[in-house]
């Protein structure tokens, strides 16, 4: 594989169609660096483990429906610790650094990355940086170790803060390459991981041994790739609280509605999931799956059904949805937070107004509605059980990485098993729902609820999901390409 002194995304190709996606390693632009035997052969917790050490050829197929004859597709890295790492632990300086809005699971990640740099691999110096990237040039940071974060995955947020914003690539690099630090640690969501990107470019360019990992986080599950993101779990669990209580303040009254609205500014999949779970939903709203109100078969319609049916509703939004229905009766803006997300306006409570309006002046019709916000909740809770283990492996993931070198990727699971993904597939795009698909006709027949979609919307839907032909995949499954690298 040529160096041509950039990043650009390496491609290994095999038999069949088979894609690797490759992450950076430090050989690729630092040569002649010298390796270390792993400590972890000598670890007294891992001795009962038949294979410490996960084979270089190892990968995860990124899909596993395939038909007989079809290529075996893209893969990714395999995470896990290798026989051979690229740091000695007493030379290790590495730092965490969280963004963005908070998480449940954000507390567990950073104990997980602290106790695995200690404990697997012997790393005594580990530090917090303060308030989020502006932290790396404008504040002090904060020592971590085992005993400093051993109970902090019981607490809600993050013990080290955070913030939108505030990055300056240069100041940023500057202050890693003056505080001697080797392994940086960043979790974030799409537009920190953006960040973390650009961030590894830069060392890159200096010629750094500086080990980039990304831990990505976002609570509405609206990355790519992965399986799912961390905290989301809990987020679909705490949703139930608020609907339950939307249903019982529904059921208490005559023609109650209850109205609950759920994260998800591009992607409604706790919505969605919560309302599954739920079973007491009668409507989910979705920013993927446009609907109206007034007229036949809009959202008006169905809830007078859905009243006269049963006397009660039970109405569950994500904050993302009918931003197009807001913009045609309120002025738009343009205004974004410091992390460059537009800023959304509050729909369910426009709704509730709307709702409240149409059959109090149009309907002449008496109902009693309900609106809970439990964002801010939700978001501030300590992880459940399944989002803490997740937390552990991603965390143990990362920590094996760097150690082994890999540099400017992010982990994840992909199809249950953990993987080194690049940047730039975490970043492109966003994963949001397919209304075409059989997740959201399962909760359409769960509901009741119409579907809001004309013959057009469902053309159009389809259109949108199929996948866009690449020259990258022309290039890499070409028969004289077959076990070459090459750079894409």
């Amino acid at each position: 594989m040529a160096n041509n002194g950039n990043s650009k995304l390496k491609i290994v190709t095999g038999d069949a169609g088979y894609v690797l996606e490759d992450v950076p390693h430090f050989t690729d632009y630092i040569p002649d660096l010298h390796t270390y035997p792993n400590p972890l052969q000598d670890n007294p917790a891992y001795s009962v483990v038949k294979q410490y050490f996960v084979n270089d050829d190892d990968t995860v197929a990124q899909k596993i429906v395939v038909h007989k004859n079809s290529p075996r597709g893209t893969h990714f890295r395999r995470a896990g610790p290798r026989q051979r790492v690229y740091f000695e632990s007493d030379e290790v300086h590495a730092c965490i650094v969280t963004c963005g809005g908070l998480c449940p699971g954000i507390n567990t990640v950073i104990r997980e990355i602290v106790c695995g740099l200690y404990n697997m691999y012997g790393v005594k110096r580990v530090e917090g940086i303060e308030g989020g990237y502006r932290g790396f040039y404008a504040r002090n940071t904060i020592p971590l170790t085992p005993k400093i974060v051993n109970d902090i995955h019981k607490r809600g947020g993050t013990i080290i803060g955070t913030s939108r914003g505030g990055h300056d690539t240069t100041k940023i690099v500057d202050s890693i390459q003056d505080r001697g630090i080797n392994q940086v640690y960043i979790i974030g969501g799409d537009g920190t991981q953006k960040g973390a990107a650009v961030i590894y470019e830069e060392i890159r360019r200096r010629g750094l041994q500086v080990a980039v990992a990304g831990i990505p986080k976002t609570i509405d599950n609206d990355i790519p790739v992965i399986d799912k993101s961390f905290g989301f779990d809990t987020a679909v669990e705490e949703a139930q609280r608020a609907i339950n209580a939307a249903h019982v303040e529904a059921t208490s009254s005559e023609n109650g509605i209850g109205l609950v609205k759920l994260m998800g500014r591009y992607s409604g999949f706790i919505a969605m999931y919560a309302t599954l779970a739920s079973r007491d939903v009668d409507c989910c709203l979705i920013p993927e799956s446009p609907f109206y109100l007034e007229g036949a078969g809009g959202l008006f319609e169905y809830i007078e059904k859905r009243l006269k049916e049963n006397g009660h509703m039970v109405i569950v939004i994500a904050e993302g949805a009918g931003q197009d229905l807001l913009s045609e009766s309120l002025q738009s803006t343009d205004q974004q937070d410091a992390s460059g997300n537009k800023l959304l306006q509050d729909f369910g409570l426009w709704l509730s107004r709307r709702i409240k309006d149409h059959f109090s002046r149009r309907k002449k019709m008496t109902i009693n509605l309900k609106y809970i916000d439990p964002t801010y909740m939700i978001r501030a809770i300590p992880s459940i059980a399944s989002d803490n283990v997740y937390c552990t492996l991603l965390a143990q993931s990362a920590v094996h990485g760097a150690m082994a070198g890999y540099t400017g990727f992010t982990v994840g699971q992909v199809n249950g098993r953990h993987a080194y993904i690049p940047f730039n597939r975490i970043i492109e795009i966003q994963n949001r729902i397919v209304i075409t698909d059989r997740m959201w006709a399962r909760l359409l027949s769960s509901t009741n609820q119409p579907s809001f979609l004309s013959a057009k919307d469902v053309i159009e839907a389809n259109k949108e999901e199929e996948p866009p032909t690449q020259l990258l995949d022309d290039t890499c499954t070409d028969n004289k390409l077959n076990h070459k690298e090459i750079m894409c």
